[in-house]
């Protein structure tokens, strides 16, 4: 443990990937915290420096080796007194090739492992390589990690699930992150109540296959993630929850049913489909074909009316045909999506597409991409748009660009901004949409909120 009186070190922490490498990255500057560590943003000015990495594409992988360059300059800078670290899922995949490329790095370690963060600094400092921990350790990590201290914004993320059993073709998930594992309901729950504690509104539930979640309640026995819904949603304080990404095989009934009889859980939902041709589904590995998702959607629909979608879209797997594609263009239309992330086919080490005959051309891809890419901003717009007029209950996160304005969230997940006072900061108030515009919704604070304000005396 620190006192007042011990020299406080900077530790600049870097993320890529999705919103669980968001989470290890606050929990590691947890991790490190009892041992003088306090954040920065300057490279320069950091005693360590860990870059928390993302194997999902192999742009990804190289922006590591590029940023791991400019660090090499930092730390000759300082005389080499600098703390270099690697983690996440290229730590766990390219451990060695790390240390390999970049022999500067001290510390490559694994996501499962963050939690032996204070005894990798201690040996580091004392060994003349890199200390590598890439193992997944026997011990469940989330029983080794201190309770969090750091203020949270109205937002905040907790990860219930890691994880994947699917082996989809292109995925390095499981191999990096390992076999599914629910922490129990319990942890989860008090993990929840403390972060409301500091500060959070709402909470975003995070897994690999997050529906997949199957913890172990109170009493003995698993529970579903719809249960585990709705015992967070009587948690005092918290107004909204969210969970990401599910995977089409495990939205069960029960869960359906906790949207249509749960306020809390927002009509929103990431439901990644990857593509809407079944061969290409079939040679994914994705265990599912494009009518069983449409099917899915028209119960979830059923269950909660105003229920908006987005979702993971691949182009140009290997094998993926003009007819393919065309499949996959009909099922976006059929669908129609909020948001979506769409991207090109990258091959992954070691993953069963990375080996696979008929590989798609980059142009063709990259056509094949705009296609997609095009059709999509077009339904986020045109859902931006369904927006306009109505009076939409928002999340203030906070303040927005310009002065006087506040920013938020709908339950939809679009970002609002509007008029306000600051003291809305945390506050659900209602909204009034005056227009969409692509990424984006402005508007006004509602008549009898504006009055309310406006009659606040100034503290």
């Amino acid at each position: 443990m620190t006192d007042s009186t011990t020299p406080r070190k900077r530790l600049l922490v870097r993320t890529w990937g999705c919103q669980m490498n968001v989470y290890d990255s606050a929990r590691m500057v947890d991790v490190l915290a009892p041992l003088g560590y306090a954040p920065t943003e300057n490279a320069e000015e950091a005693d360590m420096v860990i870059l928390n990495t993302c194997h999902i594409r192999e742009k990804a992988t190289e922006k590591v080796f590029s940023d791991l360059g400019r660090l090499r300059e930092a730390k000759q800078a300082r005389g080499g007194d600098m703390v270099i670290a690697v983690a996440g899922c290229v730590a766990q995949a390219e451990g060695a090739e790390i240390t390999a490329r970049a022999p500067w790095v001290d510390i490559v370690l694994g996501p499962q492992s963050y939690h032996r963060l204070p005894e990798m600094v201690a040996r580091a400092s004392r060994a003349a390589g890199a200390v590598i921990d890439t193992e997944f350790p026997p011990e469940d990590k989330f029983d080794h990690l201190p309770e969090t201290t750091t203020k949270q914004g109205v937002t905040a993320f907790l990860t219930v699930q890691e994880g994947c059993d699917k082996f989809c073709s292109f995925c390095v998930v499981p191999y990096t992150r390992g076999s599914e594992y629910s922490r129990p309901a319990e942890a989860v729950i008090a993990e929840a109540r403390h972060l409301v504690s500091l500060g959070a509104r709402e909470i975003t539930l995070l897994g690999q296959n997050v529906n997949a979640w199957h913890g172990e309640g109170p009493d003995g026995r698993p529970w579903t993630l719809g249960r585990l819904l709705r015992a967070l949603a009587e948690t005092p304080g918290l107004a909204r929850l969210r969970y990401t990404t599910s995977h089409p095989r495990d939205m069960d009934d029960d869960l359906i049913a906790a949207h249509a009889d749960t306020p809390a859980i927002m009509p929103f939902l990431h439901l990644p489909v990857q593509s809407g041709s079944d061969r290409i589904l079939k040679m994914m590995n994705r265990g599912h074909t494009a009518d069983e998702y449409r099917r899915l959607v028209d119960r979830l629909r059923a269950a909660r009316p105003d229920l908006a979608l987005s979702t993971d879209i691949i182009a140009g797997h290997p094998g993926e045909s003009d007819a393919d594609h065309a499949a996959t263009m009909a099922l976006i239309r059929d669908i129609g999506f909020a948001q979506a992330f769409s991207f090109k086919y990258s091959a992954r080490p070691g993953t069963p597409a990375a080996t696979m005959v008929g590989p798609v051309a980059e142009s063709l891809k990259d056509a094949r991409l705009a296609e997609i890419q095009a059709l999509l901003r077009d339904q986020q717009a045109a859902f931006n748009r369904t927006r306009a007029g109505m009076v939409a209950q928002v999340l203030v996160t906070g303040a927005g660009r310009h002065p006087g304005q506040m920013a938020g969230r709908t339950p939809w997940l679009n970002p609002v901004h509007f008029d306000g006072p600051a003291h809305l900061a945390g506050q659900v108030v209602p909204v009034t949409i005056l227009a969409g515009h692509p990424n984006s919704l402005s508007g006004v604070l509602a008549p009898s909120v504006a009055n309310h304000t406006r009659e606040r005396p100034a503290a």
